[in-house]
């Protein structure tokens, strides 16, 4: 999948040296189809590191996607600077009035905090709710898909004993929903959280269907109203160096977190961490961009 991002966009020359089709919007522009316009609302702290990672799993299906950069107004992350966010991202003014094939909302580090306390609360209600009328479907990440099963279905979170870290074992149910088309009996993904869903919660709401699960880490990939809403609890997007990243973070905070499990060969976190989630990955973005996208959004809003 080629993907259509701005030309000056730091994150375009990592992508390309990796060897992932990325097109520039003058080549775009002189071909005459019709690409996915695909909104991605960055709560993550580290903003080029989630744009990297996102991008890498959506360039992997033979669809052109148009990628714009969404972020809250009514809080301004620390972490990036100012000019990049005026340069790269957009405000939901000026989104709001267009129609959008695909949203994708990511975590956000606010966790431990009840939802009505999150500083951008208010804004994201007011996006979740336009989305249901300009959006063909929406995946939620982690946080994301926390805040989203609250907000659209009524499902609560709640605190688990220590944080979930590390790559763990998941099988899918109904192998024939699109949207787990081509996952293996077993899979992989890394999760990354204080806080979990009920599966109880959700398999007595009649809007969501759970259609792969760990029997450590819970609910992972939920559909609701039959894939207008795509829930994703783990975080299949990160690079294999992200886990070990935030272990050494909250190490230097004192938190004295427990190793990633099944993360560090030997779990010895002086050895290098090997992926072994990146298809799984991949085949999920493509099925939501084929399945849940592509298949489902009209050629010409009207």
């Amino acid at each position: 999948m080629p993907i259509r991002i701005d030309d000056d966009l730091p994150v375009k020359k990592t992508l390309e040296d990796e060897n992932i089709f990325v097109m520039g919007t003058g080549r775009a522009h002189s071909q005459d189809i019709r690409p996915l316009d695909i909104l991605i609302l960055n709560l993550m702290p580290l903003k080029e590191d989630t744009e990297l990672q996102l991008m890498r799993s959506l360039s992997n299906t033979p669809l052109q996607v148009n990628i714009t950069l969404l972020r809250t107004m009514s809080y301004e992350s620390k972490n990036v600077t100012k000019g990049h966010l005026d340069r790269f991202y957009e405000d939901f003014d000026s989104v709001k009035n267009r129609k959008w094939d695909g949203f994708i909302i990511t975590g956000a580090p606010v966790e431990k905090m009840d939802f009505e306390n999150v500083d951008y609360w208010d804004e994201l209600r007011e996006i979740m709710d336009w989305s249901e009328t300009n959006v063909t479907s929406t995946m939620h990440i982690c946080w994301g898909a926390q805040a989203g099963l609250y907000y659209r279905y009524g499902v609560q979170k709640f605190d688990l004993p220590q944080k979930l870290s590390g790559i763990y074992e998941h099988h899918t149910f109904h192998k024939r929903t699109p949207l787990v088309r081509g996952f293996d009996d077993v899979f992989y993904v890394p999760h990354s959280r204080y806080t979990g869903v009920s599966k109880e919660d959700i398999v007595n709401n009649e809007h969501l269907e759970i259609v792969a699960e760990s029997d450590v880490a819970g609910p992972y990939l939920i559909i609701g109203d039959g894939g207008k809403n795509i829930f994703v609890t783990g975080h299949p997007e990160y690079d294999v160096l992200t886990l070990d990243q935030e272990y050494h973070r909250d190490l230097a905070k004192g938190l004295n977190p427990q190793i990633p499990v099944n993360y560090y060969p030997d779990n010895d976190p002086e050895k290098k961490p090997v992926k072994k989630w990146r298809c799984h990955a991949n085949t999920l973005y493509a099925n939501w961009l084929n399945y849940y996208v592509y298949q489902l959004t009209p050629y010409k809003w009207e």
